[in-house]
């Protein structure tokens, strides 16, 4: 019983009878269900790619939590606890540091720098020496007056690798008004993180910060790295809780989040204007099966003559319908999978034929367009796409299986 219906449906699909139009609908119908496949493919796999890239690039070079102590004497015993969070299995690195935000100036010219403080002997554990020239991360480990600025930065002021520039650090007084401390450093090296980082991060030696800033203790608190960036809100707020003193918590999602939540919300409404894509293109599959059903009357009653059922009528316009989704699908799921698997180079060489760059890497974190293939996207835009097609075969099978054989064959 199945293989007759498939076989009545192959064969009205060829059939000469079918009127251009009707044709003309029915390829739209599928070319359209496959046009909506691919882009959906295609573009889930670019909000893949810049979830990953959001991982591996800047999440590698940034901290993933935070733990920042509320006096200005800065973090009791941090060096107890950094042994002690380091034994974490969820931990990745543990530093001392102290931030400030700072002006950096150079003769006329001056820009607002968001400083952080390190101890290079452990940074060198981290993946920041990977952002910075070996060379010049070199002379910043051993030249305790040393500077390293982002790119944006760097450009702004016009500077160059070995100038003195002067750097203003606000008072930590309680609640007095008092003057900035100057102090002179060594321009060592150039960082680039990509995006709005590049704007106004800098980083100094932890030692020299916490005698400029009167920080006691050495560090104003502790900077975490995990292996799971995405584990930072719980964690870091778990270790936070074993402090002895009081301390203000923080992790990427507050400072960072919003690239992460953008992508989500991207992700979101790509598929629901997809989908819809998708659905609008099987709304032609109804049409040109209701056109097929009115052309097709006088077979249809010849059928119900010889005894088929009003089954065997519905499963054949069903499956009519259901081929031209099933080819649209697949030929859309081929070429969208063949697409995202070479996004990147295919939008290398457009950038490269037409001169034009599609990501800068001034505004975003990377400068090349991501792409990472999710064999789960695939499926779901596969599922999605059939039965819808399903669906749209519903109304015009049944109105098929309301055919009067008397009506028609009586004229």
């Amino acid at each position: 019983m199945t293989s007759l219906p498939l076989l009545l449906a192959s064969r009205f699909r060829r059939s000469k009878k079918q009127s251009g139009f009707t044709s003309f609908i029915s390829a739209s119908s599928t070319v359209g269900i496959g046009l909506g496949c691919a882009v959906l493919i295609i573009m889930l796999s670019v909000m893949n790619g810049f979830e990953k890239e959001l991982k591996n690039s800047l999440l590698a070079y940034i901290p993933h939590g935070e733990l920042f102590a509320v006096s200005p004497q800065g973090m009791n015993d941090w060096e107890t606890m950094v042994d002690v969070f380091s034994k974490d299995p969820n931990v990745k690195l543990v530093q001392p540091y102290i931030t400030a935000t700072g002006l950096v100036q150079k003769g006329k010219a001056n820009k607002a720098v968001e400083l952080t403080a390190i101890s290079p002997k452990l940074a060198k554990h981290s993946a920041l020496p990977d952002k910075v020239e070996a060379s010049q991360w070199a002379q910043f480990q051993v030249n305790q007056q040393g500077l390293i600025l982002g790119r944006s930065i760097i450009k702004k002021l016009n500077l160059r690798i070995g100038d003195q520039v002067q750097v203003l650090l606000p008072k930590t007084g309680a609640g007095k008004l008092s003057s900035p401390d100057a102090i002179w450093l060594t321009l060592l090296g150039e960082i680039h993180l990509g995006g709005e980082l590049d704007s106004f991060v800098g980083y100094m030696h932890l030692n020299t910060a916490a005698n400029t800033l009167d920080v006691s203790t050495g560090a104003m608190g502790i900077q975490l790295t995990y292996h799971d960036p995405f584990i930072a809100p719980a964690k870091t707020r778990e270790l936070g809780h074993r402090l002895n003193q009081h301390a203000y918590m923080s992790d990427w999602t507050r400072t960072q989040g919003h690239l992460y939540q953008d992508i989500q919300l991207v992700r979101f409404v790509v598929y629901i204007a997809l989908t819809l894509v998708i659905a609008v293109a099987c709304f032609n599959i109804v049409s040109s099966l209701v056109m097929a059903v009115n052309e097709r009357q006088a077979e249809i009653a010849m059928l119900k003559t010889m005894g088929g059922s009003n089954q065997l009528i519905i499963a054949t316009f069903m499956w009519q319908g259901i081929i031209n989704g099933l080819i649209g699908v697949t030929l859309g799921s081929i070429v969208g999978v063949l697409a995202a698997n070479n996004l990147t180079g295919i939008a290398s060489f457009f950038e490269t034929l037409f001169g034009f760059q599609i990501l800068s890497d001034d505004v975003y974190f990377i400068d090349f367009l991501p792409s990472m293939l999710n064999l789960k996207d695939v499926l779901v835009t596969i599922f999605t796409a059939l039965i819808l097609s399903v669906l749209a075969t519903l109304y015009p099978a049944f109105k098929a299986a309301k055919v009067n054989p008397a009506n028609v064959l009586g004229h």
